[in-house]
């Protein structure tokens, strides 16, 4: 049995073999596989009041309170010998049984041929425009053909020979993301020494990147910098907020490019330049001003603007596009400069909008 236990700050491990692997549950991803080792944790005082899910989400390295929940369903994890609900509150000195590694068992990226829009490419990176719809890398379904398959990650293992090896296994080349509905420029680097040296720029904020992005309503300055935390919304894991203490620093400068008063309603088309790259940010900033980005349901766009009897109108997308690009070249210095225009959705919806005045 591997028992974690807290002294001090540290923490102390032993294992030993308690149950046999499925093959056919690890081929197939099943979340409730059945596993070799078991975790004993014993809850300290100070963590008393504190639920069951999320208490072990704050304990398990890499696993988030969703994956602490698919485990408790599946009587992974005990409470004191036996079955909980993740919402049960602890007491203190519990002792909480996880059975067998919690993390889900890695997955294997794989090359697959899907059209990819190459923009620059040479020894050491290349830049692509990632279209929407398309996620970076491996996501959460229950299978692994399902989690890996149609990912950027596959298409450019297909595309390129080579691929630096930092990010790991399943996010071969990946130096940055953006979010799955939101197209437009990424940096991939094809050699771990590209991979550091544009990731340090990453880190000084040395690269740059503008993004173009249609919000409801007209903003009331013509330009301004958003500098609000960012950290993940407690009610609903799937969203990130503003409103919450503890969250990272996250800076956005915008510029009204054009404001439109269209028989739909008041829009206004941003340059959204960002300092930093949290996780929804541009998002996450615009909706706090209470400009969503339309076709961000998440954030509060409407899923159909309607006006009168002229019907309605919806995007199936974000509005919201990496259109610039520019950092240094790893190995040479020399700067570049790339550029996306906006792709056909995102044009035609507001060429669409400018008819209807």
């Amino acid at each position: 049995m591997l028992t974690l236990g807290l002294h001090a700050g540290r923490v102390s491990l032993s294992s030993t073999l308690v149950r046999i692997v499925s093959i056919r549950d690890i081929l197939l991803g099943n979340p409730c596989m059945t596993e070799v080792a078991a975790t004993t944790i014993t809850v300290p005082q100070e963590h008393a009041g504190k639920r069951l899910d999320q208490f072990l989400a704050t304990q398990l390295e890499d696993v988030s309170r969703a994956r602490v929940q698919e485990l408790i369903a599946c009587e992974k994890i005990l409470l004191n010998g036996t079955r909980a609900k993740p919402s049960i509150k602890l007491r203190g000195g519990e002792q909480i049984a996880v059975l067998g590694p919690a993390a889900r068992p890695a997955l294997r990226a794989i090359a697959e041929d899907i059209p990819l829009d190459i923009v620059y490419e040479d020894d050491d990176l290349a830049v692509v425009n990632k279209p929407s719809g398309m996620m970076v890398h491996v996501g959460a379904g229950a299978t692994e053909d399902q989690r890996n398959r149609g990912t950027l990650v596959n298409a450019l293992l297909h595309h390129f020979t080579t691929l630096s090896s930092i990010g790991g296994e399943m996010r071969p080349g990946i130096v940055h993301r953006l979010d799955k509905e939101t197209s437009g420029l990424m940096v991939v680097a094809k050699t771990d020494a590209s991979h550091r040296k544009l990731a340090a720029q990453f880190a000084r904020r040395q690269v740059k990147k503008t993004y173009l992005a249609l919000v409801h309503g007209w903003p009331k300055k013509d330009s301004g910098t958003i500098a609000a935390s960012i950290t993940r919304d407690r009610i609903r894991r799937t969203r990130m907020t503003t409103r919450a203490t503890g969250g990272r620093e996250a800076l956005s400068h915008y510029r009204v490019l054009r404001r439109l008063e269209t028989s739909y309603g008041k829009f206004t088309l941003l340059e959204v330049k960002i300092d930093t790259g949290r996780t929804h940010q541009i998002r996450v900033h615009l909706s706090s001003l209470g400009h969503s980005v339309v076709g961000d349901t998440l954030y509060g766009a409407p899923r159909e603007i309607r006006v009168g009897r002229a019907g309605a109108i919806s995007l199936s997308r974000n509005f919201l596009h990496a259109a610039e690009l520019s950092f240094f070249h790893p190995r040479t210095g020399q700067k570049l400069a790339l550029q996306a225009p906006l792709p056909p959705a995102l044009q035609g919806f507001l060429e669409m909008l400018n008819k209807n005045p």
